[in-house]
């Protein structure tokens, strides 16, 4: 059976749309409700959100992989990797950075990857080899500009000499979205060390951002490889050009 990935992630995005953001900004929207596969908190949106997804998956009998429930093997050769709502602490603290991510594998390889940012209804996708859009346009990492380098750093006090060497730094606390940013040109680069982030927070960011042209790496400069696990906690660093990837290397070495 051949399913239209890309019919599936934007109906999904548009129907955990409709049932989270009346909760945007409340209270109740960051009540915990639990605990998820990696003991980090479950919110309410969380739950409310992943609900959705399961319940549209379920009929297509995929495996899948999501933040708050973890692992569930189907048996078939797709597995979808999601985080329903990436950057649910800045949903519930009303700061209108947050997104819904969604990669597809056949196997081990990526084959589909969509990113939709609720605020400003932006959809972005990728397919291996095809190139990556938003809103159906071609997008590709912006040509650098040395010493105006704009990057999203997220660090627990590892490799600070990188501020004074870029123009900007910025934390937005929803990675998905930031590696769209990457990927449209609006950043030139995305950077957490804190050995932190999950295959869910960055599987579909990834391939959007590779296929619009960045460089991934883990944070031994090395291709970064995406797992099919909830729980497994990697580095990231994803930038425009080899320069920045150069001078990233060279003070996480310095080891300021």
């Amino acid at each position: 059976m051949e399913i239209a990935w890309n019919e599936v992630a934007l109906e999904m995005a548009r129907e955990v749309e409709k049932v989270v953001m009346p909760l945007f900004g409340t209270p109740e929207a960051g009540k915990t409700v639990g605990t998820n596969v990696s003991g980090d908190v479950t919110k309410y949106v969380d739950k409310v959100a992943e609900d959705v997804v399961i319940g549209r998956l379920e009929p297509l009998g995929v495996n899948l992989v999501s933040e708050e429930i973890g692992f569930i093997d189907n048996g078939s050769d797709y597995t979808v990797v999601v985080d329903p709502i990436d950057g649910s602490y800045n949903f519930a603290a009303g700061i209108p950075i947050f997104a819904f991510s969604f990669a597809v594998f056949r196997g081990k390889e990526p084959v589909y990857g969509a990113i939709y940012e609720f605020v400003p209804k932006h959809f972005y996708e990728a397919v291996p080899g095809r190139g990556a859009f938003m809103n159906g346009r071609r997008i590709t990492v912006r040509k650098p500009e040395r010493g105006k380098e704009a990057l999203s750093f997220y660090t627990r006090g590892r490799c600070t000499g990188l501020i004074k060497r870029v123009k900007r730094v910025r934390v937005l606390g929803a990675i998905a979205v930031e590696l769209t940013y990457l990927a449209k040109g609006a950043l030139d680069g995305v950077m957490d060390i804190r050995n932190y982030v999950r295959p869910t927070d960055i599987a579909a960011g990834v391939l959007i951002a590779k296929e619009a042209g960045a460089i991934v790496t883990d944070g031994t400069g090395r291709e970064l490889e995406i797992h099919l696990s909830a729980t497994e906690q990697t580095n990231i660093i994803a930038v425009n050009d080899r320069y920045l990837l150069d001078m990233i290397m060279e003070e996480l070495e310095n080891g300021r």
